[in-house]
C-alpha cells in the first residue's frame, strides 16, 4: 500500500495523546514518531504538529465517524458558536454560575439575534455536550460574588504574591497585558479628540498583547488584533504571511477565545523548551483560564483593582513601547510635513504594525527588568543598572519632534503616550450586541473605511542606491554618530546589491534556457 502524506483525525488525536504521555518530547521528534507510526510518505512539518497539538480538545470531542475522517467536520453555525463561547467565558470571568439550561436558553436568544431561522439547531443535551467539549467547558459551579478590592488589597496580598514568586527564577516569571493603540493619533489636543471619537468609524485602532519575563531575556512575539482579516494594506496577504501574529474581529478587541488560543500557544512553546513558568495576569474579562489543560504555564491572577500598582506591564513596559512607537510616528510626520503632504499623520495599518514591532523589539532587557523591579513584588534584584535615562532621552526626542510640527494645541509627552481611552478599549467587558458584531466579522477580508495605502511608489534599485549614496556623501566621518550611520547605510547598500545580483542571475539563467 502506498504511504499516505495526510493524517486522519484519529491519528491526530493519537499524536496529541503521545505528546501528553511524553511531555518532554520535541515537536521534531514527535513528527518523526508520527511518520513511522502511521507509515507516512513524509515527515509532518513543525507547523502541522503545532496546529494538531493546539486542537486537541476538538479531536477529543469527535465521534467515531469524525475520527476516521481526514477532515474535521466544520461547526454548522460558527458565528453562533463563537458568540456563545465568548459569552460563557465572560460569565466565568464574573464568576457567574451557569447551568446547562441557561447556556441553551442564551444560545436560542443569540440564534434569534443572528436570524438563523430554519437553520437554528435544536439545542439538545447532545448539542450542549459537544459545545462544552469543543471549548473545554466543564460542569459549572457557583463561586459566589467576586468582591471589589481597594488599595489595601495590595498590602494584604503582597506577602502571598511574593511567596509565590520566590519559587520561580526570574527568567521563568512572565507578565502579559493588552493595550489599545490609536496608531494615527496626532499630538494635537484638538485633532486627537476628533480622531479618538471617530476611531470606531475609521478603524484606526489596534490592540496589542505583550508578554515578557522578569529578567528581560525573553520578549514574546506580540499578538496584534485588528478590525479586518486582510486589510487593503496587506495586499491580499494574511498577517502570518507578512510576519505577524495577527487576529481580527469587528471591534479589534481581545476576546476570551483569542486569549485562550494565545495562552495555549504559550504553553506549547514552554513545553517545547522544557520549561515550567509562572504567568502573572490581571482580572480582565477575557482572561479566563478555568478548564484549560495547561501543563507548563501556571497562572497567577492579581487581586482586582491592584494591577496599575503591581503589574510590570503597567509599571512602564507598555509606556516604553508607546514612546518608541510615537517616535517612529512623529519622525514620519515631520518628513511628510517637509514634503507638504495634506495629512501628515496619515499611515496605513501595515506600516503601523511594522513600527510597533520595531518599537517592541527596541525595548532593552534592562528596561523590562527595571519595570518588574519597581512593582515591589521581588525581593531579589532584577537588574542593578537603572535605565531611566534611556526613557528620558526618548521623551526629549518626542518633545523636540512635537515642537517641530505645525500644532495649534500640542499635547504633553505624557498625554501622547498615556491616553486613557487606549486602556479602556483594551479591557472593557463586551456587551451581547457587540458579541454578535464580533462573531459576524470573521469572514471580513478588507477594511471598508479609513484604510490608506502608502502614497510613495516603489523605488527602483538604481533610485535606492542613488539616494543612499547621497546620504553617505553628506556624512562627516569625524563625528562618531556619523560613523555608525555610515556603517549601517553601507550594509543596506550591500543587501540591495546582493538581492539585485541574484535576481539578475536568475533572469539570465531563464533567458539562456529558453
Amino acid at each position: 500500500m502506498k504511504p499516505s502524506s495526510s493524517l486522519s483525525n484519529d491519528q491526530k488525536l493519537k499524536i496529541c495523546h503521545h505528546k501528553a504521555a511524553n511531555p518532554s518530547i520535541k515537536q521534531s521528534a514527535l513528527a518523526n514518531w508520527a511518520m513511522q507510526e502511521f507509515k507516512l510518505s513524509k515527515v509532518p512539518t513543525q507547523g502541522t504538529i503545532s496546529n494538531i497539538l493546539a486542537k486537541r480538545q476538538q479531536y477529543e470531542s469527535m465521534d467515531s465517524t469524525e475520527l476516521t475522517s481526514k477532515r474535521q467536520r466544520a461547526v454548522k453555525h460558527p458565528e453562533l458558536d463563537n458568540v456563545l463561547a465568548n459569552w460563557v467565558l465572560q460569565c466565568q470571568a464574573r464568576r457567574v454560575a451557569l447551568s446547562g439550561d441557561l447556556i441553551k436558553e442564551k444560545a436560542r436568544q443569540f440564534a434569534r439575534q443572528l436570524e438563523l431561522g430554519e437553520r437554528t439547531p435544536e439545542f439538545s443535551n447532545g448539542w450542549l455536550a459537544k459545545f462544552n467539549i469543543r471549548h473545554g467547558f466543564k460542569a459549572q459551579k457557583s463561586y459566589g460574588e467576586s468582591g471589589s478590592a481597594d488599595l489595601d488589597a495590595i498590602d494584604r496580598n503582597m506577602p502571598t504574591s511574593k511567596e509565590k514568586l520566590q519559587s520561580y527564577s526570574l527568567q521563568d516569571i512572565y507578565n502579559m497585558d493588552e493595550t489599545g493603540l490609536f496608531y494615527r493619533m496626532a499630538p494635537d489636543r484638538t485633532i486627537a479628540r476628533h480622531q479618538i471619537e471617530g476611531s470606531k468609524k475609521d478603524k484606526t485602532r489596534l490592540t496589542f498583547v505583550f508578554a515578557a519575563n522578569a529578567d528581560g531575556s525573553h520578549k514574546m512575539e506580540p499578538l496584534i488584533i485588528g478590525h479586518a482579516q486582510r486589510p487593503r494594506a496587506f495586499n491580499r496577504k494574511s498577517g502570518e504571511q507578512l510576519g505577524f501574529y495577527y487576529r481580527s474581529n469587528a471591534k479589534a478587541w481581545m476576546t476570551g477565545l483569542i486569549f485562550r488560543e494565545w495562552l495555549q500557544k504559550m504553553d506549547q512553546q514552554m513545553q517545547d523548551a522544557n520549561r515550567k513558568v509562572l504567568l502573572l495576569l490581571d482580572n480582565a474579562p477575557s482572561h479566563v483560564v478555568r478548564d484549560l489543560p495547561l501543563t507548563n504555564v501556571q497562572v497567577f491572577l492579581f487581586p482586582t483593582n491592584t494591577t496599575s500598582k503591581i503589574q510590570p506591564m503597567d509599571a512602564g513596559i507598555i509606556a516604553a513601547f508607546k514612546r518608541r512607537y510615537r517616535r517612529f510616528q512623529l519622525q514620519d510626520a515631520i518628513d511628510r510635513d517637509e514634503q507638504q503632504k495634506a495629512d501628515i499623520y496619515k499611515v496605513d495599518q501595515l506600516i503601523a504594525m511594522k513600527w510597533a514591532k520595531a518599537a517592541w523589539n527596541d525595548i532593552s532587557s534592562k528596561t523590562i527588568a527595571n519595570c518588574f523591579k519597581h512593582t515591589g513584588l521581588f525581593e531579589r534584584e532584577t537588574q542593578k543598572n537603572e535605565v531611566g535615562s534611556e526613557e528620558q532621552d526618548i521623551e526629549n526626542e518626542l518633545k523636540d519632534a512635537i515642537n517641530q510640527l505645525p500644532i495649534s494645541r500640542p499635547m504633553s509627552v505624557h498625554e501622547l503616550i498615556n491616553p486613557e481611552e487606549e486602556q479602556q478599549v483594551a479591557h472593557e467587558e463586551i456587551s451581547d450586541e457587540d458579541l454578535i458584531k464580533l462573531s459576524s466579522s470573521q469572514d471580513q477580508e478588507e477594511e471598508e473605511d479609513g484604510e490608506v495605502m502608502d502614497e510613495n511608489p516603489p523605488m527602483s534599485t538604481k533610485e535606492k542606491l542613488n539616494d543612499l549614496h547621497s546620504c553617505i556623501s553628506f556624512l562627516d566621518l569625524s563625528n562618531p554618530n556619523h560613523v555608525i550611520a555610515h556603517k549601517v547605510l553601507r550594509n543596506i547598500q550591500f543587501e540591495i546589491r546582493t538581492i539585485e545580483k541574484k535576481q539578475t542571475t536568475l533572469v539570465r539563467y531563464f533567458c539562456k534556457e529558453y
